[in-house]
């Protein structure tokens, strides 16, 4: 068990929530004035508020014209998680990140595994400012802070203060995110944020998104990731395959085809297993069949660093694309570096995969 500076446990591997009073809201910046009405520009709804409304990820609020951050300072959710977890696969490996989130979410994922915390309208968190935040994360040996569980876009303001601060102490900062967020919101991140695991749904169908999600389009994502790339943050992929309703191969290629236009061939994507949750308890964890398939059509394509996620075991490693040496050897949440220099690159051939290495000393995660 891992104690931070308040006395919350966070402990490697579980979700822990702690609930408290309300702060006083903060005043955000991510939004436009249109006289009594304030367009917040956090996500991709662009929700219209008139005063005293609050937008559709419930933390974010017109108060006498102006936009409020409900959450700013509380956390929900803080936890002490494996890099692997988010899953950032090809930064870091085998190092410890201090993951935060506050409630709410832009997305309304009927499978979501934290609707706990996502889909809560309850403003409830605990009081840790952005200064204490980066503090535990030094004292616990964290490499670096993610924002996760649920959007970090939604809770931006107070993510960027902490992403700012973690930055000088020499933190890397890491969105797990739906990409739903604005040009604005990228921009505004730019200054800290290091990587994003950006998370497809379904195969990034249209229809998958408006029937599950209550999201007109995944089309957004695209854009999102193409300025986060132009930004020089680091991406990452992740495409949860949904049996029965989220699963087609030919979704599954006209997203690849999309993402390869954008971010080339040596991009990570790992496929992830569902597994019914809240809403969608009907379904079946996908079958390793589908996964296997989604697999092979990545590497068909070209696309040199595909994973299938959620299954320990299955499809973890990391291989050079070059001379196919094993590169990183991985175990649910534990990696290995066996076949790359401190540069990144491949000790049989030299190729230069662009993965960095860096050293933390963590006890194994045990699944």
């Amino acid at each position: 068990m891992i104690q931070d500076a308040k006395g919350i446990n966070a402990r490697s591997g579980s979700l822990c929530i702690m609930f408290v009073s309300v702060r006083k809201p903060s005043k955000a910046v991510l939004f436009k004035k249109e006289g009594e009405t304030v367009v917040c520009t956090a996500c991709r709804r662009y929700c219209r508020l008139k005063n005293n409304q609050i937008g559709f990820c419930g933390v974010r609020k017109n108060i006498n014209g102006n936009l409020y951050l409900l959450v700013y300072g509380m956390p929900a959710a803080i936890n002490i998680d494996p890099i692997e977890k988010k899953p950032i696969l090809h930064m870091y490996p085998n190092s410890l990140i201090y993951s935060i989130s506050t409630v709410g979410c832009s997305f309304a994922c009927q499978y979501c595994q934290n609707y706990d915390i996502s889909q809560r309208r309850n403003i409830e968190g605990f009081d840790y400012s952005p200064e204490e935040i980066v503090n535990s994360a030094i004292e616990d040996g964290c490499r670096g802070i993610a924002y996760t569980y649920n959007e970090p876009s939604i809770f931006m303001e107070f993510a960027h203060d902490v992403g700012i601060l973690a930055r000088k102490r020499g933190l890397i900062n890491i969105f797990v995110t739906n990409g739903y967020e604005t040009p604005e919101a990228v921009e505004y991140s730019k200054d800290f944020l290091d990587a994003a695991t950006v998370d497809f749904k379904g195969n990034a169908s249209n229809d998958f998104y408006r029937k599950y999600i209550s999201v007109p389009s995944a089309d957004p994502i695209f854009d999102t990731i193409k300025l986060m790339k132009e930004s020089g943050i680091h991406v990452e992929i992740t495409d949860l395959v949904v049996p029965r309703v989220g699963d087609k191969l030919s979704d599954a290629r006209s997203m690849l085809e999309r993402l390869i236009s954008i971010l080339g061939y040596e991009f990570p994507i790992s496929f992830l297993r569902f597994h019914p949750d809240y809403k969608m308890m009907d379904l079946p964890p996908t079958p390793l069949e589908t996964l296997k398939a989604h697999y092979n059509l990545a590497v068909s394509m070209g696309l040199k660093y595909v994973y299938i996620g959620n299954v320990p075991g299955y499809y973890e490693d990391t291989y050079c694309p070059n001379c196919h040496s094993l590169l990183i050897k991985r175990h649910g949440f534990n990696s290995s570096v066996v076949g790359l220099n401190d540069d990144g690159a491949c000790k049989k051939c030299g190729y230069r995969t662009g993965i960095l290495i860096g050293n933390n000393n963590r006890i194994d995660y045990i699944n």
